[in-house]
């Protein structure tokens, strides 16, 4: 076997199981990452306490912690399911909104100098990952059709 049919094979082999199992992984981050919220054992709870209390005055942060990682339970769950992805690929770019927002508002809790990220900061700019990862699952849908909706 050439080492070009092995660069086919493996090529295509990606093709077919990139979507799957970028859907997957989002699933497992989100429905994970989301349940240690709603059972209230998240590490990410005290940066969220912390943008919550600069941000939302109308609800207490319990509930806003159960209901966000709800949010993010429903985010995973729906990467699972084959024709969900135009209403999840949105929900998921909100999310990713408000997750980024501690990079600008909570600068001493995400920065230790120019340029340099703490742990919680780094863990904001990984999800920089979750995105190019749900762009390349949108990449892949197929467009709607002109008859169904013009």
């Amino acid at each position: 076997m050439s080492i070009r049919t092995i660069d086919l094979e493996l090529i295509h082999f990606y093709r077919r199981v990139s979507v799957p199992i970028a859907r997957f992984g989002l699933f497992v981050i989100f429905f994970w990452f989301g349940i240690l919220k709603v059972i209230g054992l998240s590490p990410a709870s005290p940066l969220v306490q912390s943008l919550f209390e600069r941000t939302i005055s109308f609800m207490s942060f319990d509930t806003f912690i159960v209901l966000f990682g709800l949010f993010e339970c429903l985010i995973g769950v729906l990467f699972l399911i084959r024709g969900c992805e135009r209403i999840v690929i949105p929900m998921l770019f909100l999310h990713m909104l408000t997750t980024f927002m501690p990079l600008f508002l909570l600068p001493s809790i995400t920065w230790s100098g120019f340029l340099v990220p703490t742990l919680e900061g780094q863990y904001i700019i990984k999800n920089l990952v979750i995105i190019a990862t749900g762009i390349g699952i949108a990449a892949h849908l197929h467009p709607l059709s002109k008859a169904k909706y013009s």
